[in-house]
Parts: C-alpha cells; sequence; structure tokens
C-alpha cells in the first residue's frame, strides 16, 4: 500500500499539496487526474523521492521499487532490445553471474531466483513490449541514437515497462504515442501485475485501464473506485450533497443570528443570546469545490461554405524526393464541405504527409490535386507550437491581424480564444502549453477555414479543455480531419474513419470498436475492399438467412454473455478485496490475513485478465461472423 499522511509541498514557496491523506491499496491502478499545474507531477516526484515534503510524510512498504520513464530519452550506439533489456538490472545481475560463479549452492540460488522472475522469457518479453509500441523486428536491431526524440521516448517507456516495478509512475505516457501504442498501452496497463500511477488526460485510457481515481483538487488528494466516468458521477453527486449542506448550514446560521441580534438587548434572553453566538461560533464552514470548467474554444465559421467536393485526389501521389519512392501512392479521394474524417494507420504510415499535403504544405508529385475556387485550410501540428514568438503576448499575436481595430475588440477577440485577461497579457514563452495550443488554434483558424486539419491537438489539452475542443468541432460547420490517439476525441467528433496504410489512404471497412480489436489481436487492419455487386434478395429470404445466422451464433453469444458475467463478478471480488485491503492497520493486526488478501486478489487478477483475452477473441469471432 502507498500512504499519503498529512503531507504538504510548496514550490518557490506556493503550496500545491497542503495537509492532504490518502491510501492506495496495493495492486491498485488509479489514475491520477486534476487541472494543469495543480501539482500531479511534483506529487510523481515526492513519491519517486526526487525532492522532500515540507511537510507529513509518503509511506511505501520496504523493498519495493518505483519506476518511471526516464526524463532523457537514450540516445546510445546500443540496439533498442538491448537498451530494453538493461533496464532490469536484477536480471541482468544474475544473468552475468551465472556464467561466471563457481560454488554449486550459489550457481543453484542464482537460477531458482532466474527462475522466480522469468528472465529466459526476458528477450521475447522486451521485444513484445517494444512492437506494441511501434517498433518491428528490424527496428528493435537499431541503435537508439538513428531514431528521432519522440521515439526514443517510446523506448524509454518500453525499458520501466518492461523492469516491471511495484510501483509505476508514468506522466503522461501517450503524448508520444500513435493511436495504435495507445490501444496497447491501455490493455498493458489494464494486466500490469503492480500498483500503477498515471497521470493523463486521455478519457478512454482512464475508463478502460484504471480501476481507480485519484483526485488533485484545492491541494486535497481524494481517492475514487471506479473509471474517470464513474469518478465524475460520484464527484458531481458530492458536490451536490455538499451545497445542499451548506445551504441548511447558512439557513440555521440565519435563523440563530436572527434570535441573537432580536433579544440581545434583553436582561431576560441575555444567557439564551449568548448560548447561540456559541453555536454560530461552533458551525464550521463547509467547503464546497468550485466545479471550474475550462473556456471554451471557439472556431469561426466561413464567410461562404463551398460547393462539394472542397478537395479532389485522382491518381496522386505525395513525397518529400522526387527522385525517391513515394510515401503515399494511388490516392483517389475526394473531401466534401460538411466530412468529418480520422485519419488512422501506425506512426510513419504517411498521416502527417497526407495532412501536409491536403493543407498546401507539400507538393503532389503526380496526378490531380483539384481544390474549391477559394478554399481556406487551417492545419494544427504540435511543431508549430515552436512558430510562436516568445516575447510577444497574444494580443501582441493578434493585432498584427486585425490591423487598426480597437484594442478592446483585439482582447475580446483572445477571450474567444480561452485565455483571461491576465493570459492575454503573459508573453507566449511563459504560458502553459495547453495555453499555447488555445493561442494556435485560434490563430490558424483566425479567417475561417472551410476545412480544419488537426495533427494530435490534444498533447497538451486537459481533459476539459478537451471537451472544449470536441464542442468547437462539432459547433463548426465547415469540414475537420482529425489525426489524434484520443479515442474519445475520434469517436465524439468524426463520422468517417480513413486507413493510412500500405502507402495509400482509403476508407476503412468499421468503427474505432473494431479497429481496437484488430489492433489488441495482432490482426493487421485493412482498408475497405470495394464491394461486389450484391445479388438481389426477397424479403422472405433476408429474414430467413437473419434466422439462420441467429441461430448459428446463439452458442457463441451464450458463451459470450457467461463470460461477461463471470468478468463482472470476478471485478466485483477485486473490489471487496481492495477495501478490505485498505482498511487501517490491517497488516499490523492481522498480516495472514492481508497476506491472504493479496493471494485472492492476484488469482482473481490473472483469471479476470484470460477472461478478458477470451471475450475479446470471442466478441471478434462474432462480430466477424455476424458481418458475413
Amino acid at each position: 500500500m502507498l500512504a499519503i499522511s498529512d503531507l504538504t509541498i510548496r514550490i518557490a514557496g506556493r503550496p500545491l499539496i497542503e495537509g492532504t491523506s490518502v491510501a492506495v491499496p496495493s495492486g491498485a491502478r488509479a489514475g491520477l487526474v486534476g487541472r494543469n499545474g495543480s501539482g500531479k507531477t511534483t506529487l510523481f516526484r515526492a513519491i519517486s523521492g526526487e525532492i522532500t515534503p515540507d511537510a507529513g510524510q509518503i509511506v511505501i512498504p520496504r523493498g519495493l521499487r518505483i519506476g518511471q520513464v526516464a526524463q532523457e530519452a537514450p540516445g546510445s550506439d546500443d540496439s533498442l532490445i538491448d537498451i530494453v533489456l538493461a533496464a532490469d538490472t536484477e536480471r541482468m545481475r544474475l544473468m552475468t553471474a551465472a556464467g561466471t560463479e563457481t560454488d554449486p549452492h550459489a550457481i543453484a540460488d542464482i537460477h531458482a531466483r532466474l527462475a522466480d522472475i522469468d528472465a529466459h522469457s526476458g528477450e521475447a518479453r522486451a521485444a513484445a513490449i517494444l512492437a506494441g509500441l511501434g517498433f518491428d523486428a528490424d527496428a528493435q536491431q537499431r541503435p537508439a541514437a538513428s531514431f528521432s526524440g519522440g521515439w526514443r521516448m517510446r523506448v524509454a517507456l518500453a525499458a520501466v515497462l518492461f523492469a516491471r516495478p511495484d510501483i509505476l509512475l508514468l506522466d503522461e505516457p501517450t503524448n508520444y504515442l500513435d493511436l495504435e501504442g495507445t490501444l496497447w498501452l491501455e490493455s498493458f496497463i489494464a494486466r500490469y501485475p503492480g500498483t500503477v500511477l498515471v497521470i493523463s488526460h486521455d478519457r478512454d485510457l482512464l475508463n478502460t485501464a484504471v480501476n481507480s481515481i485519484l483526485h488533485l483538487e484545492s491541494r486535497k488528494l481524494t481517492f475514487y473506485r471506479g473509471g474517470y466516468d464513474s469518478f465524475e458521477r460520484q464527484r458531481a453527486e458530492k458536490l451536490t450533497l455538499a451545497a445542499k449542506a451548506r445551504e441548511k448550514q447558512e439557513a440555521r446560521r440565519k435563523h440563530l443570528q436572527s434570535f441573537v441580534d432580536r433579544f440581545r438587548a434583553k436582561a431576560t434572553k441575555a444567557r439564551q443570546a449568548q448560548s447561540r453566538i456559541k453555536m454560530i461560533e461552533r458551525l464550521q464552514p463547509i467547503a464546497v469545490a468550485v466545479d471550474e470548467h475550462s473556456a471554451p474554444i471557439h472556431f469561426p465559421a466561413p464567410d461562404k461554405l463551398l460547393s462539394s467536393p472542397i478537395i479532389r485526389l485522382e491518381g496522386v501521389e505525395a513525397g518529400y524526393d522526387s527522385a525517391a519512392a513515394p510515401v503515399l501512392s494511388r490516392l483517389d479521394l475526394r473531401i466534401d464541405q460538411d466530412d468529418r474524417i480520422a485519419l488512422l494507420g501506425a506512426n510513419g504510415n504517411g498521416k502527417s504527409t497526407f495532412a501536409r499535403l491536403l493543407a498546401g504544405r507539400l507538393p503532389h508529385v503526380t496526378g490531380s490535386v483539384v481544390k474549391a475556387q477559394g478554399l481556406k485550410v487551417a492545419m494544427f501540428a504540435q511543431h508549430q507550437l515552436d512558430d510562436l514568438h516568445p516575447g510577444e503576448t497574444p494580443v501582441d499575436h493578434v493585432r498584427p491581424l486585425m490591423a487598426g481595430a480597437p484594442e478592446s475588440h483585439i482582447r475580446a477577440r483572445v477571450a474567444r480564444m480561452g485565455l483571461d485577461t491576465a493570459r492575454m497579457d503573459t508573453r507566449a514563452r511563459d504560458l502553459s502549453g495547453g495555453e499555447k495550443a488555445r493561442l494556435l488554434l485560434g490563430l490558424i483558424t483566425f479567417g475561417g477555414p472551410h476545412l480544419i486539419i488537426l495533427d494530435e491537438p490534444t498533447n497538451h489539452l486537459d481533459i476539459d479543455a478537451r471537451e472544449a475542443l470536441m464542442m468547437a468541432l462539432n459547433d463548426f460547420p465547415g469540414a475537420v480531419i482529425v489525426i489524434s490517439h484520443d479515442r474519445h476525441l475520434i469517436e465524439a467528433t468524426v463520422d468517417r474513419l480513413w486507413l493510412v496504410a500500405d502507402g495509400t489512404v482509403a476508407d476503412y471497412d468499421g468503427d474505432i470498436a473494431d479497429y481496437r480489436a484488430q489492433v489488441l489481436t495482432g490482426k493487421r487492419p485493412k482498408p475497405a475492399a470495394a464491394a461486389p455487386e450484391p445479388e438481389r434478395v426477397s424479403g422472405a429470404d433476408k429474414r430467413k438467412q437473419a434466422a439462420d445466422r441467429r441461430r448459428e451464433l446463439a452458442p457463441l453469444q451464450q458463451r459470450i454473455r457467461l463470460a461477461e458475467a463471470e468478468m463482472a463478478r470476478l471485478q466485483r471480488e477485486i473490489e471487496r478485496i481492495d477495501s478490505e485491503m485498505a482498511a487501517p492497520g490491517l497488516y499490523d493486526r492481522d498480516p495472514a490475513k492481508g497476506a491472504s488478501l493479496a493471494k485472492r486478489r492476484a488469482d482473481a487478477e490473472k483469471r479476470l485478465v484470460g477472461l478478458e483475452e477470451d471475450w475479446l477473441a470471442m466478441s471478434s469471432e462474432y462480430e466477424a461472423a455476424a458481418a458475413g
């Protein structure tokens, strides 16, 4: 168990965490959430021992290993597989000792320990982790120095996952991942045998990979069981109850005060008045947390919508070097004025290349690209944050776009970007990542584009800001193309999926759930194939075929329902065990019971993981059979 007791942490004299206590059960997978700047990363630094709290303590059972992603990405000439294998220092030490030790007893102990930690499957595990994060077999043998910074951060993530620390700390681990890597990581965290604390603003990850939420708000930590949706519901109920309690208290205070005001001067009532004054003093104020939401994001509509298609590609090839093979070819696509499209596909397949082609930032090599006359395209990419002028304020950035406009109008426009009065006069270099993203989104869409292209827009946005972005996209009347590892953003804003794979772009036949199942089962996702001309079938024949298919699938459907029921039972059992293990002083009072509970939980978790894998395979089989 990770126990935080009366913890206070100050940075530059400002309290980020103050007098808070909380216990995280052993084996919990907890999402650490809170507004940007609330102190989440600072808490991680205190847990890992990088900083010392100003007061209170963090108690971690002796001998437990804490692991987190290295701040500096590996850049040596060692191969990726060697870097990941080296992260498990105990395994490396024992493997070395096994080849040099001469004492038979010591050799026996070494091999027993190697068996305990499953050391001989190490290379296979390391390769599987690297593959899940996007490195194929050839890439795993290449030196780390040959990869860009973002890919090397994936190697750092792979290293800490391979080391399997008892307490795993992950700070925004999906920022360097594509959708495929994010889906794999969600599955990995959900099966992780130790305790996990993950800082994330990815709602789907917080719903599928964790079983509890640790909320940092108003310098206090609160532990909630369940995923993010459950946390939101519980917190809303808590806020409602606190507001009602405060209203009742204020009504009582008012009633007591009216008695005091009325009878204080009367000698016969003086004692009663004094008694009520003391009662008023004993009424402790009930703190009601303010449910703050991010300022809305607004995308101005174009002056006039264009006729569809706004972009048509016929036989297009595109790349960065005309002498080399094209990155993308066989592009025969059209984009209409009301299209909402998400681009799927692993990093390196050409999603950003395709986005640059559509935005006019990359010329095509062959074929025809026809754009509607007057088409305005706005494109957001993470590297553009570096294009902001660090010494200028948001107002300075907007002023040249509104030449001659009154200062009040300029500031009103900045406010519509979601930057309040204090931030609009702050230099860009001092803005947070989320504030820079808001500013850039406002600048690129300033003129009212017909098409907005967003390449990973959520990396610096917290959950509320992501919701604001979703609402802005849904309100925008033009076309939208999104590249994102945030599944919730995709599901909430788009209605078409295009797969970038095998050097081309094509419609994807399925939804995000289908794509997730294919990624996790290792099946390579395929673009939609051209459907053959359907045969004419009568209504009676259709009904008979449907009935036959239902009968054929009934046994499989029953197995799926039984698996779901057993999974739900195991989840309830794990929650009950977690509740018992969270009891204060359990291990001091009854260590045998604590050990028994831990074993029961591990057994239940193992059965649940196996059932989840079976359920996923059966569901994929059922969906394929139903579709066929």
